[in-house]
């Protein structure tokens, strides 16, 4: 009962992407041969948002659901390893036509052919923490 709240906002955030097109695969599709600026738009405004309450929750001091404040680390790590990253998650992306979110609401909507896919995605994740600490990080 403790995490309604979060299932009911889960719920809310998939009909909002399935509404807006953001989970199908022909807009996908559209996007990464650049023929539609849909995803484009939909993306720079989850990033324009972020950034938003991002600097709203800062300055406003305001709290996790932990009661620390919320705050981002800053890296110093460096950035060769964002870019291979996000090459294999678009070729990923683009391979599939889903991102790990919507993964699950596509399996709400009907596409349960897109439960291999999750079990691949689970199955890459637990191959990861088992290679993790011999990775260049």
């Amino acid at each position: 009962m403790k995490y309604l709240k979060f299932l009911l906002v889960g719920i809310f955030f998939g009909i909002v992407l399935v509404k807006s097109e953001a989970v199908s695969w022909y807009r996908i599709y559209e996007m990464f041969r650049f023929q539609s600026i849909h995803m484009y738009g939909i993306i720079g405004t989850a990033i324009g948002t972020g950034m938003l309450f991002l600097q709203f929750s800062k300055r406003l001091k305001l709290n996790n659901i932990q009661g620390k404040e919320i705050t981002v680390p800053l890296k110093d790590r460096g950035f060769t390893r964002y870019i291979v990253g996000g090459t294999i998650f678009g070729f990923g992306w683009a391979l599939i036509g889903a991102c790990p979110g919507p993964m699950y609401i596509l399996i709400g909507t009907g596409a349960f052919s897109m439960g291999i896919v999750l079990a691949a995605a689970t199955l890459g994740t637990f191959i990861y923490g088992l290679v993790r600490d011999k990775l260049p990080h």
